[in-house]
């Protein structure tokens, strides 16, 4: 009877030919255990990958993916940080010194526009000239109006926005700004004792971008990639370290925060230099800062400063000390412009289950806005933010279009997008305490926005008529009737945002979410998906 093989067979041909050479030597034997045990060690590696993928996949379907979407300088930063102040405090914490040299940019940069601005009007050098000199740039019959071809005024297609800003020479709101008073210290001297102060503008911005530089940005706008705040530290320690090399330095600053885990070592010399700079220059900050010329030209709108200035400059007693460490509300207000896009992880407890939250941080200048479209296709919710006091503001990258305007294109690309059909929406109306401002300064808005007409020039009624234009937007492009969720913000404000971010839609939409996740569990594991 003729023998067969078997797979328990020593015939088996996989097994001879897998069975070593009769030949073989003591260390060919021994190189051959090598090689399979490192073939079995990549096996089980490979195997132990999979299943760490699976795992992640299967945790991911319980994953919240949030976008924060919006025009740059609307608020997505300072809502970001809003969440990693109520999800994650300990990692804003460990990273609060590095947010000690975007204040000290932001007041750097004020401080030097406020100087360049002054340097535009002829004879403001001395005190006694300044005011006949401001008199004659708003009010002297001599000084022809700026052409209107300079700007050409062009209705706006969403609500008509007036494109073309007002012309400088015109008063706001046709009543006279006080007039300066005589006698002020000469902004010469001012200028020349903040002069080195001014100097360190390009080197705390190369600190913060690593000296990348964005093409099509606004002029001057300094970008940070994620990651930002590990490497400026990274990048001072680094100097500290070759200055040592050249010669000997003291002892290094420390700043402690009492309560708290965070000890930070501030070696940057850099920082270091600008902070002993504004220690030794807060009184001259403060009076140009309350200078009755820097006070006329922000009353008449020849100095236009960023938002946030205001805020920094009324505080630099405190922000110049030498042992300045950055409050949270400084933090909230600091500046900076995000470039790419940036994820934060936050784990949030709904209804006792830990649910993983993915908020990405988006940069919202024009040249940017076409990174985002990688992120549509798996985002279950977008926060998109639009900063309603910007009515009288342009774009840097296009000084023709109104920001209100770009704000309500933008909106309706995300809304008529195909790939965000299903994903919930929330509208954040942001910036609402600079308007009420603008209004009681009595900036007009149909001046700007030609179709807002003879409405009241009030509170209530600017919000109402923007809220409407977007609910509009948002009606054309829903044909899946998905809610959108509306708010007034102001980001800066902790308590008022983190009781929207806590509450409401947010924990609904989050519920829904996960509750569909488990839905959909059960129904693939009976096999009906």
């Amino acid at each position: 009877m003729m023998r067969t093989s078997s797979i328990r067979s020593q015939d088996d041909p996989l097994s001879l030919a897998l069975r070593p050479p009769p030949t073989e030597t003591d260390s060919d034997r021994q190189q051959r255990l090598q090689h399979e045990a490192e073939a079995r060690r990549i096996s089980e590696q490979i195997d132990e990958d999979l299943r760490v993928e699976r795992e992640k996949l299967r945790k991911s379907k319980s994953d919240v993916k949030l976008l924060l979407l919006g025009q740059a300088e609307s608020g997505k930063s300072t809502l970001q940080k809003q969440f990693q102040l109520m999800y994650s405090p300990a990692s804003l914490d460990s990273e609060r010194m590095s947010w000690r040299t975007v204040v000290y940019f932001n007041v750097v940069r004020s401080i030097k526009k406020i100087l360049t601005t002054l340097e535009a009007f002829d004879d403001v050098d001395d005190g006694t000239d300044s005011q006949s000199t401001l008199e004659r740039q708003e009010y002297g019959d001599d000084i022809p109006p700026r052409a209107p071809s300079a700007q050409p005024s062009v209705h706006s297609s969403q609500i008509g926005v007036a494109l073309s800003p007002p012309s400088p020479i015109s008063p706001v709101d046709g009543t006279q700004p006080t007039s300066p008073t005589k006698g002020h210290t000469a902004i010469s001297d001012l200028r020349r004792r903040l002069l080195p102060l001014t100097n360190t503008e390009p080197q705390l911005a190369d600190r913060l971008s690593g000296g990348v530089a964005v093409s099509g940005s606004g002029k001057g706008e300094v970008y940070v990639r994620s990651g930002w705040q590990a490497r400026t530290i990274q990048k001072g320690q680094k100097m500290i370290g070759r200055r040592s090399k050249k010669s000997e330095v003291g002892p290094e600053l420390t700043f402690e925060r009492s309560n708290t885990a965070l000890s930070v070592v501030d070696a940057d010399p850099l920082v270091d230099d600008v902070a002993t700079m504004l220690d030794q220059s807060r009184d001259e900050i403060k009076t140009l800062w309350d200078h009755t010329i820097v006070k006329a030209l922000i009353k008449s709108r020849k100095l236009k400063l960023d938002e946030w200035a205001e805020f920094f400059l009324n505080d630099i007693a405190r922000i110049s000390a030498r042992n300045y460490v950055p409050s949270t509300d400084d933090i909230l207000h600091a500046r900076i412009q995000t470039m790419g896009v940036a994820e934060h992880i936050f784990d949030v407890d709904i209804h006792g289950k830990t649910v993983t939250w993915h908020l990405f941080d988006v940069g919202g200048a024009r040249g940017q806005r076409h990174s985002w479209v990688p992120y549509f296709d798996d985002a279950n919710a977008i926060i998109f933010v639009s900063p309603i006091s910007a009515f009288d503001q342009y774009l840097e990258e296009d000084p023709r279009t109104n920001r209100i305007d770009d704000s309500l294109q933008l909106f309706t690309q995300i809304c008529s997008n195909q790939l965000l059909k299903k994903v919930h929406l929330v509208l954040f109306l942001n910036k609402t305490d600079i308007l009420r401002k603008k209004l009681e300064r009595g900036l007009s808005v149909s001046k700007y926005i030609l179709s807002y007409g003879d409405r009241p020039n009030e509170y209530d009624s600017v919000v109402q008529y923007f809220r409407a234009h977007f609910l509009q937007v948002h009606r054309r492009n829903n044909e899946n009737r998905r809610v959108l969720y509306t708010h007034l913000t102001s980001v800066v404000d902790t308590k008022a945002t983190q009781s929207i971010i806590g509450n409401g839609e947010f924990f609904l939409i989050c519920v829904y979410l996960v509750r569909d996740s488990i839905f959909r569990g059960y129904l693939q594991s009976a096999a009906l998906v």
